[in-house]
């Protein structure tokens, strides 16, 4: 007749109801606003930003309430990129110079090429139509 297994002891269970509510914030940091819906978290029409005049030649800005950054290179060109992270879903809210910081895992892009410059995110940011109009720039579908 084979050996009888021990019971959990309280403080197996205690320790183990512990731990779980943790695993969830993990879980709830990787997910994406909205439940997984990152697409729905960048512009889906045109999108005034601001003023031209907020970019300046060689430079870029984030624009956290739309999930959009905006750079400018040295020849005046206008490049915009989805702010939300291709690792993880998760919105980038942090601009060090040109270097997109995700708040998540760390990943990092280069503002003015949208590319990956540190893992663990692999896929650049999704680019967006981004223009100049009567000295504002707007950004998104239709731009």
């Amino acid at each position: 007749m084979p050996a009888a297994r021990p019971s959990a002891s309280r403080r197996t269970v205690l320790r183990g109801a512990a731990v779980t509510p943790v695993a969830g914030i993990g879980l709830a940091a990787c997910s994406a606003p909205g439940g997984g819906a990152a697409a729905d978290a960048t512009p889906t029409a045109p999108v005034d930003l601001g003023a031209e005049s907020e970019v300046t030649k060689g430079s870029a800005k984030l624009y956290r309430e739309h999930n959009v950054v905006v750079s400018r290179s040295a020849d005046g060109a206008l490049k915009a990129y989805s702010t939300i992270c291709t690792h993880a879903g998760c919105p980038i809210n942090k601009l060090q110079g040109t270097t997109l910081v995700c708040p998540c895992h760390g990943s990092e892009f280069d503002a003015v090429t949208g590319k990956v410059v540190r893992s663990p995110a692999t896929e650049p940011l999704n680019e967006l139509p981004v223009k100049a109009a009567n000295g504002r720039i707007v950004a998104g579908p239709g731009a």
